[in-house]
């Protein structure tokens, strides 16, 4: 086991918003948490990373527990984190953006990562350009940069293709396959678009008020629940 998660339950003030959440996550596995908007989802990945108030239960990497440590730590322990909305520094450069993800290594690599210039060509031609300059497709490929710059063993994805056009959700989609197939990367990821959770998931989680409501391999995501948890 990679991920664990044990009765955890997160919460922002005095609110829980995760309510005993548990799950096991293998080595080389993509996870596709679902719901519907303000279930719980990006809680989780934040719970995940440290970034709540507080939390109960216990959460643990490759059998250490680090339900105390704070988010820096656990990068180092191999989490990378894609935020919503994707949070790149506009008025830094492309490469220097990606150098931020360098400081959680616990290697000491100072430059930016040969994968990070071979996954995405545009950026490594465009290393100096400010990054506010380019499209919304593309700052989310330069977030992801970002967290692969931590060299991580878990990508948490908060809603990847989330207001990006539909040729570079292709392209995204096909990126992850590669983290995930090719690299080893093993992926947990919001998100709402059903056929991009089922060409790239082995397994999801659907979520309700905060619980989780529904489990399996991919392939049991039926139709019949996606209606019943997703539909507004």
């Amino acid at each position: 086991m990679l991920l664990g998660l044990n009765q955890v339950t997160s919460y922002y003030g005095k609110t829980p918003i995760l309510k005993d959440i548990g799950f096991d996550l293998e080595e080389g596995q993509c996870l596709c948490v679902l719901g519907r908007n303000g279930v719980g989802k990006t809680t989780l990945l934040r719970t995940i990373m440290g970034l709540t108030d507080r939390m109960s239960g216990g959460i643990q990497i490759s059998g250490d527990d680090i339900s105390k440590a704070p988010t820096y730590q656990r990068a180092k322990y191999g989490l990378g984190y894609i935020p919503q909305g994707r949070q790149i520094l506009s008025n830094f450069t492309v490469k220097e953006n990606i150098l931020l993800g360098t400081f959680a290594r616990s290697d000491g690599l100072s430059e930016v990562p040969p994968l990070c210039l071979s996954l995405f060509p545009y950026l490594a031609q465009n290393l100096d350009k400010r990054a506010g300059l380019l499209s919304g497709g593309q700052q989310q490929q330069l977030a992801i940069a970002r967290a692969l710059a931590t060299n991580p063993k878990i990508l948490l994805l908060d809603e990847p293709t989330e207001g990006i056009q539909p040729n570079i959700v292709h392209e995204i989609g096909q990126t992850l396959r590669r983290l995930n197939t090719e690299f080893g990367i093993t992926l947990i990821l919001t998100e709402q678009h059903i056929k991009v959770a089922r060409k790239l998931g082995d397994a999801f989680l659907m979520m309700e008020n905060g619980r989780i409501v529904a489990r399996g391999p991919i392939a049991e995501m039926t139709d019949e629940l996606v209606e019943r948890h997703m539909t507004i």
